[in-house]
């Protein structure tokens, strides 16, 4: 069989991204977030008329529009569709792997987050625990918030025995600029239900994330 052509793969794969950026830049003012850019790199000394910055606005605008599309999301869509069943144990799903944006120096912290709960007759599929994630950290955020808002609303559409949620993350605003420490992460924790009346259930999701042979 004669190869694709390479041009029509380039061609297919910017299809694809495009139809993303559109996607994710609904009803995002591109325009004013590329003045504000132009704005910025005029601040701090730049032409934002050179050729390798003349792009840059627009590329940055798009950027935005995909890291806080979960402005324009529910997460919850993800919780409606469940299975009756009957099991009482723990299900976990770990690295969920996630990029969020720092709101207080917008730059990306990126991890991952471990979440698991106790079922109280309903199971959600495991895609739709990762899409939760995916709507929440893609907003202006903190750890700290991020990790209680995954778990409370876990609690709320599945009405679960237990929800735990784990994140680990290195923030950007601490490893490139500030007190500049490379390698540092940060570990947060939410613990509902049995999770936090029970030692021993929280001591075996926590065995589970971080037992032997991780």
């Amino acid at each position: 069989m004669p190869k694709a052509h390479p041009t029509a793969e380039i061609t297919n794969g910017d299809a694809a991204s495009s139809s993303a950026a559109k996607i994710a830049a609904a009803g995002v003012d591109l325009p004013r977030i590329e003045r504000a850019v132009r704005e910025i790199l005029a601040a701090v000394g730049e032409d934002p008329d050179r050729e390798g910055l003349r792009e840059t606005p627009a590329r940055v605008a798009r950027m935005y529009a995909e890291m806080f599309s979960g402005l324009k999301q529910d997460a919850r869509i993800h919780t409606q569709k469940f299975f009756t069943e009957n099991y009482d144990e723990v299900v976990l799903v770990r690295d969920i792997a996630f990029c969020s944006m720092c709101e207080h120096h917008l730059l990306p912290f990126i991890g991952t987050a471990h979440v698991a709960y106790i079922p109280e007759g309903k199971v959600i599929g495991l895609s739709k625990i990762a899409r939760v994630v995916e709507v929440i950290s893609h907003r202006p955020q903190v750890q700290e918030r991020m990790t209680e808002d995954i778990a409370n609303l876990l609690v709320e559409e599945l009405g679960a025995k237990g929800v735990a949620v784990v994140i680990e993350a290195s923030h950007s605003c601490m490893t490139i600029r500030g007190v500049k420490k490379p390698g540092s992460s940060m570990v947060t924790s939410s613990m509902k239900g049995v999770f936090r009346s029970n030692l021993s259930s929280r001591a075996e999701v926590m065995q589970l994330i971080y037992g032997k042979g991780r």
